[in-house]
């Protein structure tokens, strides 16, 4: 699983008090601190780590290989690969992942479907056109 793969390494920051409006994609690995008004999407073809802190916001969907969720998203999340919530996480959407660990305090608004096969592609097209 995504344990046995080198975890990218954190290469770009959104530092607290910052606040980007739009789509944002990136590469390798990304922290946010601050608050982000868009979708948030991982570049194809290589690993990728996000990680959204306990002061983060996010308004918009993310979709990343590794995901690690602190802080508040309203929006969908897809995990590739592993999506982790840890205790003061607060997710108000739908979620696709590969595997998932909870911590005791986080908090789902919506719905959980596993990522499996073909159905993946699916899944994440039936999210989308939910939102629209």
């Amino acid at each position: 699983m995504f344990g046995q793969n080198k975890q990218p390494p954190i290469k770009s920051l959104i530092a607290g008090g910052t606040v980007i409006t739009g789509n944002l994609a990136f590469a390798d690995g990304l922290r946010v601190d601050g608050h982000i008004q868009g979708d948030i999407t991982a570049t194809k073809g290589t690993a990728s780590l996000l990680v959204i802190s306990e002061t983060a916001i996010v308004t918009g969907d993310i979709h990343a290989d590794h995901v690690i969720i602190n802080g508040a998203v309203q929006g969908n999340v897809c995990a590739d690969q592993l999506l982790e919530l840890q205790p003061k996480a607060k997710i108000d959407g739908d979620i696709i992942y590969k595997a998932l660990e909870m911590h005791q305090g986080a908090v789902i608004s919506g719905r959980l479907s596993p990522l499996t096969g073909k159905v993946e592609e699916a899944a994440i097209l039936q999210l989308r056109t939910n939102d629209a």
